[in-house]
């Protein structure tokens, strides 16, 4: 198991604070759980802590981007997607200013918190807005350089991250491509499109159906927008049918991303993997990653079902 994507978000600051001066780090009292502390630390005077206060943690990081700087502003995604909506629509979209949103604590993972703390519609709030682009890296080492990417990229981004450790799935010949998708094994039976941490899941099941003799093709989805169109109608093509896992409502997220472009390129079965229009609840991640379906175990199941 390797680190959390917010514990290389961090760390990832750190290294963009001494090379890029025009870096500037917001968070709304929460800088020891979304690890913009060692940031603070090092650059105080690039650090804004607003307080429990999510739209104005978004109006000035509008402002200061207006101004040249390039802001990172972080909260957990449940705050950051859902409370400063408005805020993010009007006065970082609709300009298009140069506004990082790093949300940390996305999904069910986020675990005893409970259904209130678990962001499970984010990435579908962030699809819907203009000139918003998505991220969602699915190990540290890609989390590492989405984050360094972020800071170059001119324009809106919102980057997901999550609490958990995320389980280690590139090494250190990997490039993040932003708008690329990345086939992970070959296989013609099914094409298993992942994002997050169900990436990692997605791998472990195709091992797991290779041994029963299906050969299933995995591909994870790094940036859902805009997202691979070609690696998604490829695999439509080539494989029997499709099937989408992400930490995330089937609804407006990956799996509705890929049902889009299949349905206009190459209609085949798409079967969705993921939150099913419920809440989350208490628990600890694994019972809960256990309870709704994120699972390698699950993916097999949900294939073999569909073969």
């Amino acid at each position: 198991m390797g680190l959390a994507t917010r514990e290389a978000y961090g760390k990832a600051l750190l290294d963009l604070g001494a090379s890029n001066e025009n870096v500037v780090v917001l968070d709304a009292d929460l800088s020891k759980s979304t690890k913009t502390g060692d940031f603070w630390a090092a650059h105080p005077e690039r650090f804004v802590n607003v307080g429990i206060a999510e739209q104005n943690l978004m109006g000035i990081a509008a402002g200061l981007a207006n101004y040249g700087k390039v802001p990172f502003a972080s909260t957990f995604a449940v705050f950051a997607t859902g409370r400063a909506f408005e805020v993010i629509r009007n006065s970082i979209c609709y300009p298009n200013l140069n506004v990082k949103i790093a949300a940390t604590h996305a999904g069910i993972s986020v675990g005893e918190d409970g259904g209130s703390h678990q962001s499970i519609e984010d990435i579908a709030l962030m699809n819907s807005l203009p000139n918003m682009t998505v991220v969602v890296p699915a190990d540290a080492r890609e989390a590492d350089q989405a984050i360094k990417y972020a800071a170059e990229h001119v324009g809106p981004m919102y980057i997901r991250l999550g609490r958990l450790a995320a389980k280690d799935i590139f090494d250190e010949n990997y490039t993040f491509e932003f708008g690329k998708g990345v086939q992970l094994t070959e296989g013609t039976d099914v094409a298993i499109i992942a994002t997050g941490l169900m990436t990692a899941e997605a791998v472990e099941a195709a091992e797991a159906l290779k041994a029963d003799g299906i050969s299933a093709r995995v591909i994870h989805i790094p940036t859902i927008k805009p997202v691979d169109r070609d690696i998604i109608a490829k695999a439509a093509a080539e494989c029997k049918f499709i099937v989408t896992a992400e930490e995330h409502s089937v609804i407006g997220g990956l799996g509705s991303v890929v049902s889009d472009v299949v349905t206009s390129t190459n209609p085949t079965k798409v079967v969705k993997i993921g939150i099913n229009d419920v809440f989350g609840e208490s628990g600890t991640p694994a019972a809960l990653l256990e309870k709704y379906g994120m699972t390698s175990a699950n993916i097999v199941k949900v294939v073999k079902e569909n073969i």
